[in-house]
């Protein structure tokens, strides 16, 4: 801006600000009958082509496809802390790859403790020790 006083130059730059302020977007949370998709599993991601899925609903009820089965379980949210009771699953049969998958999936799931985000917006969710699962938001 050529030829324009500080003051003109600090009014324009807060707009901007303000502006951009307004544009960013709403920061992720856990959120109730939302699907999740899972990338990791700790320190491995998922095998390519496999679909991992976990849904919260209302009445206290998680499920979703575990890679080869459908899985629920109960659970119990309280602020940042997340925990899951015992796991069932459809009994089909796949690949054993995926099914080892799999388990470690129901496995680590038994394990959480907490949840959080990441600073790149990645829902995860803590087990007693180690990484964490990390989900994505279903896209609508």
């Amino acid at each position: 801006m050529p030829g324009a006083g500080p003051v003109n130059k600090l009014v324009v730059s807060g707009a901007v600000l303000a502006a951009l302020a307004g544009c960013a977007a709403e920061p992720v949370k856990l959120q109730k009958e939302r699907s999740y998709v899972l990338e990791w599993i700790g320190e491995r991601p998922l095998m390519d082509y496999s679909h991992l899925t976990l849904t919260l609903a209302e009445d206290g009820r998680a499920y979703g496809n575990g890679g080869c089965n459908h899985w629920f379980a109960q659970y119990s949210l309280q602020g940042e802390k997340l925990s899951f009771g015992a796991i069932g699953s459809t009994r089909k049969m796949c690949a054993p790859a995926l099914m080892e998958q799999e388990q470690r999936f129901f496995k680590a799931l038994a394990t959480v403790q907490r949840w959080d985000v990441s600073p790149i917006e990645q829902v995860r969710f803590w087990p007693v020790e180690g990484k964490p699962l990390r989900f994505w938001p279903e896209e609508d």
